[in-house]
């Protein structure tokens, strides 16, 4: 069975033997605070700094899970407010989850086939109303945004983000659990970036990643979050010395060292997923009798296709793949019973891409 589950979804092959190589070396039974435990998480963070072209002063946090970025955030970096705008399932939990630790807490929903910047400033002649939306974000406090909307295939490119950031002075928190690991980011156009390593790292479930910059310390200086578990003035106390503020993942920790080890440069890394999403677009529409859900290519995730047809082709389709050995994902949210979803992911191999190509022919 082949899977194109966007989460959890294919793990890379490699991941066996560097579970054997877990075991064999030790650093299972290793106490987490131990200096064997401590040069594994050094090396880990070195890795992703060197492989994802993270800058120097942003500091990596490992946590269990994108959910509980969502916690951290509204903790420890959240004094009275913080804006979400969403086009899509995820981002809405992320809203909702926010509102009951920050009342205050806002939420915006926008299209799927418009940008957040078109839906704020251009989608209409209002110029009241645009100006209202500019004073409005150079007042957030903290700006919630997806990157890769795993329920619906929607993607916020960098250009974008470039717009919004000269927009503003807040925090900016971006979700990007479905893009991490498979596109090239400018780090510096967000100030807290969360994923999940089950998407675009290729690894089992079980272990988050947070990547900060230093306004985000301040802004955690400030806000003065001392009194929690997740607490992220806790969290870089210990990282700082290369250890954990809890009893960690850490055969999950070895092996995000193990695949940061064996994957290329994420710049190369993501011209091969951009170049497989445009491959993949393609295909739906001229050799298949499927459409992508999202038709503005500007907003399409290259990680995650959402493809749309009605209900019993949808059930249809995902049955007779089950039993062709491939498993899809199905769709989410509003769209479940009107979508499957196709993980575009590094770890997915072409001779797996091609078996499902042929398949959806047919």
């Amino acid at each position: 069975m082949i899977t194109f589950y966007p989460g959890p979804s294919k793990v890379y092959p490699q991941v066996e033997g560097y579970l054997q190589e877990a075991f064999r070396s030790g650093i299972l039974s290793m106490n987490h605070r131990s200096q064997g435990f401590m040069d594994v998480l050094r090396e880990t963070i070195r890795l992703m700094h060197l492989k994802l072209n993270i800058p120097e002063d942003y500091t990596i946090y490992l946590v269990s899970s994108a959910t509980e970025a969502w916690e951290i955030i509204a903790q420890s970096l959240t004094s009275h407010h913080s804006a979400h705008h969403y086009n899509g399932a995820f981002g809405k939990k992320w809203f909702s989850y926010a509102s009951h630790i920050v009342p205050q807490t806002t939420g915006s929903l926008f299209p799927i086939e418009q940008t957040l910047t078109y839906h704020l400033f251009e989608h209409d002649d209002d110029a009241t109303r645009a100006e209202f939306n500019r004073q409005r974000l150079q007042n957030y406090e903290v700006l919630c945004l997806t990157h890769s909307e795993t329920s619906n295939g929607t993607h916020m490119r960098m250009e974008e983000l470039a717009q919004i950031r000269a927009m503003t002075d807040a925090l900016i928190a971006v979700d990007a659990t479905s893009s991490l690991g498979g596109v090239a980011f400018d780090w510096t156009l967000g100030d807290v970036w969360f994923a999940s390593v089950q998407k675009c790292l290729g690894l089992p479930a079980g272990l988050g990643i947070m990547v900060c910059s230093p306004k985000t310390l301040e802004k955690a200086r400030s806000v003065n979050d001392v009194l929690r578990y997740n607490s992220l003035l806790f969290m870089h106390e210990n990282f700082e010395k290369f250890q954990t503020h809890y009893t960690p993942n850490t055969l999950g920790i070895y092996l995000l060292m193990r695949v940061m080890e064996q994957v290329e440069n994420i710049q190369e890394v993501g011209a091969k997923t951009e170049k497989r999403a445009a491959i993949w677009y393609d295909f739906l529409a001229n050799e298949t009798i499927w459409q992508p859900l999202v038709q503005n290519p500007a907003t399409r995730s290259d990680t995650v296709i959402a493809v749309k047809g009605d209900p019993e082709a949808i059930a249809a389709i995902k049955k007779a793949s089950l039993a062709a050995g491939i498993t899809l994902g199905n769709g989410y949210g509003e769209w479940r019973n009107t979508t499957f979803r196709i993980a575009n992911f590094p770890a997915i191999e072409e001779w797996e891409v091609e078996k499902l190509k042929n398949f959806l022919r047919k």
